[in-house]
């Protein structure tokens, strides 16, 4: 990297508060922007109810919403709505990603004026979020998406068929609070998930055209939290230290993506959660080793130079935790992961092939492909999704 021609901006949430029983703090910091909260809830009601408790006995009026699905654009103006009409100070989203990203879109959407679709990308007017929206307070109850970090916010669009964003430099919470304390309870398959979600947040951020020094380190460590931690979590959920440290590679990811963004594998992940009603990181997953594969075989044919190529040497050592392993070893790695921790394939998600050449004619055009670190073929792209099937 050429630091004398480099430049970069980083984002990052107002202020980060990591540790176990960190969560203890919400309600008084919370009570610091406002007294009337719209509270984003997960699918889960029973899991927050001692946060809302302690809202309530701060001070803190609160009306809770619930998104037990990834948010629409339906849910997500009803949310806009409902926080005009109470006259809502701030928004707090307390679950998984799917809450976190419902809260931060209501966030900022209740202080411009129109429709959720004047801004979303792709499908919508693409207009600006060029202001604060009101104080976002986001309290991850998983350890995988690191959205309490990003600046977008992925919402569903059913009558669409597909998932699109909105971004802004004014998206990211005021306020994240990671306590590893709420993730440690969650079943192996969802732990499986969403931690390969954060991996590929990591791998994809470390190899891409966009990857910045301080980027770098948060990769890095991530990355190496990750590798130790992420199997022994879904097949020891009781393991604190493997709990703590996925919740930080959780983090990371999401520092990650929000600053060097994504690839190719996020690029036809996007497409096909949009057609088929699978886990965001279960996709991931299944794309994940496919994707470095054909990846590093077109960065070996036409970048034998290159920067990338490097990174994904450096992966090998990090992934394995040998200091010999090669790239392919890095890849040999992510395919035995996912098989040992039970991540589905593509067809058992319900893709079929008959889908794959929408997944890829929308994965051409779609914002994280872009920052992939060579730009794939279509006729690669389709390799890599008809290889998860």
């Amino acid at each position: 990297m050429a630091l004398a021609a480099l430049t970069f901006d980083f984002t990052t949430p107002g202020r980060i508060l990591f540790g176990r029983g960190s969560a203890l703090q919400a309600a008084s910091l919370a009570r610091g922007f406002g007294e009337r909260a719209l509270v984003v809830i997960g699918g889960s009601t029973s899991r927050p109810a001692g946060l809302l408790d302690r809202f309530r006995r701060e001070g803190l009026t609160c009306e809770v919403l619930q998104s037990s699905t990834e948010p629409t654009v339906d849910m997500v103006r009803d949310g806009v709505e409902r926080a005009r009409r109470l006259g809502s100070q701030l928004v707090i989203g307390l679950g998984g990603g799917s809450a976190l990203d419902a809260a931060k879109a209501i966030a900022i959407l209740a202080t411009h004026p129109g429709d959720v679709f004047d801004y979303l990308e792709v499908i919508g007017g693409g207009r600006a979020l060029d202001r604060p929206g009101l104080p976002a307070v986001a309290i991850p109850t998983t350890a995988g998406t690191g959205t309490e970090v990003t600046r977008n916010a992925v919402l569903a669009s059913p009558s669409h068929g597909v998932k699109v964003s909105l971004r802004s430099p004014f998206l990211p919470p005021r306020l994240a609070i990671v306590d590893p304390d709420l993730s440690s309870q969650m079943p192996p398959d969802l732990t499986a998930r969403v931690g390969c979600d954060a991996l590929t947040q990591l791998i994809e951020p470390f190899v891409s055209l966009r990857a910045n020094p301080l980027s770098d380190a948060v990769c890095r460590e991530g990355l190496r939290l990750a590798a130790s931690a992420l199997a022994i979590a879904v097949h020891r959920g009781t393991d604190q230290e493997a709990r703590s440290a996925m919740a930080a590679a959780a983090l990371l990811s999401g520092l990650a993506l929000a600053n060097a963004g994504l690839g190719a594998i996020h690029g036809l992940a996007g497409p096909i959660g949009g057609m088929i009603s699978a886990p965001h990181g279960s996709i991931c997953a299944a794309l994940l080793p496919l994707g470095m594969a054909v990846n590093l075989r077109a960065l070996r044919e036409r970048a034998p130079g290159g920067e990338a190529l490097r990174r994904y040497a450096e992966l090998g050592p990090v992934l394995t935790g040998d200091p010999t392993a090669t790239a392919d070893a890095a890849v040999a790695w992510a395919g035995m992961l996912v098989t040992d921790i039970g991540i589905p394939r593509l067809s058992a998600l319900g893709l079929t092939t008959q889908m794959v050449p929408t997944v890829v004619e929308r994965a051409v055009v779609a914002s994280s492909t872009r920052a992939n670190p060579i730009v794939l073929s279509p006729a690669e792209l389709t390799e890599i999704v008809e290889r998860a099937l």
